[in-house]
């Protein structure tokens, strides 16, 4: 391939190519709503949350029942960029660079872009309440993953398609104690088929070099719920499913108490089927959205999630925190770090990505194209003083965890 015809149109193609055949985590999240953006950055769209309903049993007179309709919405935005740029000599633009060494060039640019991508994917955990495992331990059986999915279930998340997507470690230890299971492929032609390391216990499961490891908060003392009666509407939580909870007993002026992603429970909340509203038995997982302090009374209002909704069919828990009712911080050690696996159904979270708009101006060349999952933007300018062609390219796309509820850490 001569540099003569190295044009950006040509670069996106084979960059977009390489992008989309990279990515892991972007290829099993759901994508629904990339077209409705405009490809402007901060461009922002509402998603309306499913409505549940209430119903009444063994009595055809509903005079005194009624359930009103909530409509709630998520706000998703498209906010992140990245970007990549390499420059050309007037020596190399002089010689052929061949189509190896394009590809080369192109590669290790799209490196960086996926990298982005699948860290903001991953880092959506922290989004995640339902917690499965015990921090240290490596997950390794069948059992494991079972009981994982079994949770899942409870919660009403579908069963068909689920994923799992593990460290390579942790991925590892699974492969060698399921091998028995695993189905072996003759040939693989994308990053995603050959980091897929089987199916069993009702998860596709991936190995991903971009799992997480969570950092746990530096806790200490003996952490109480402050003040009873906590619970919150729908209506009032909503559009986050979240709520602030109060919390003493802590050590106090402690920064760091606790960090975004560090999951506890509070002693007599249990979580409870979304459609039966039966309880589950186990209690209810909440997650931090944001690190927290405690103050020099060892006070903590945390933002949480779920939000505690204890009637209707919103409901999350079976009854609401009692004053002084323990909390136990089940992520592990205080200051320790513990490997993430992703247990999720793909409508939990959502990646889309638009058309960069550029105006590409004089002396400025512009080509962007779209795949199925990602738009790339390619420009070329050339610099008057020294010759040098300049290239750059763009992805925009934005994430959210829309549905948390349809997901589960696993943690290592």
């Amino acid at each position: 391939m001569a540099n003569a015809i190295l044009t950006p149109s040509i670069i996106a193609n084979e960059a977009l190519m390489h992008l989309e055949n990279s990515l892991v985590l972007g290829k099993l999240v759901s994508m629904d709503y990339s077209s409705e953006f405009s490809g402007t950055v901060g461009d922002s769209i509402s998603v309306r949350r499913p409505i549940r309903m209430a119903t009444q049993s063994d009595n055809l007179d509903v005079s005194s029942f009624n359930t009103d309709v909530e409509d709630a919405n998520v706000a998703v935005t498209m906010n992140k960029t990245e970007t990549a740029k390499f420059t050309l000599t007037p020596q190399e633009l002089t010689l052929d660079l061949g189509s190896d060494r394009i590809q080369n060039i192109v590669e290790s640019a799209v490196i960086k872009l996926r990298d982005r991508i699948e860290t903001e994917i991953a880092t959506m955990y922290s989004s995640v309440w339902n917690y499965w495992g015990t921090p240290g331990t490596r997950p390794a059986t069948f059992l494991t993953l079972a009981e994982a999915g079994a949770t899942m279930t409870d919660m009403a998340v579908p069963l068909d398609p689920r994923c799992a997507v593990h460290s390579p470690m942790t991925a590892a230890y699974l492969a060698d104690s399921l091998k028995a299971v695993q189905v072996e492929r003759s040939k693989v032609t994308t990053a995603l088929e050959k980091v897929s390391t089987g199916h069993y216990a009702g998860f596709d499961h991936y190995s991903s070099v971009h799992m997480p490891r969570h950092v746990v908060g530096a806790q200490g003392g003996t952490p109480l719920v402050d003040g009873g009666s906590q619970a919150v509407t729908y209506a009032a939580s909503k559009a986050t499913n979240s709520q602030s909870l109060n919390t003493d007993g802590w050590s106090t002026s402690v920064t760091g108490l606790l960090k975004k992603g560090d999951v506890f429970t509070i002693a007599g909340v249990f979580s409870v089927n979304p459609i039966s509203k039966q309880s589950t038995g186990r209690l209810q997982c909440f997650t931090v959205l944001a690190d927290a302090d405690s103050d020099g009374a060892g006070d903590c209002t945390l933002s949480i999630a779920p939000a505690i909704i204890i009637t209707g069919p919103y409901q999350t828990v079976s009854a609401t925190a009692a004053d002084n009712a323990a909390i136990v911080v089940k992520t592990g050690t205080a200051g320790a770090s513990y490997e993430q696996s992703l247990l999720f159904h793909k409508n939990a979270f959502l990646l889309v990505s638009r058309p960069l708009n550029v105006d590409g101006g004089a002396g400025v060349k512009v080509s962007t194209k779209s795949g199925n999952r990602m738009s790339i933007t390619c420009t070329e300018t050339v610099d008057f003083n020294t010759l040098q062609r300049k290239y750059r390219l763009d992805v925009l796309f934005g994430t959210k965890a829309i549905y948390p509820d349809l997901a589960l850490r696993l943690t290592a």
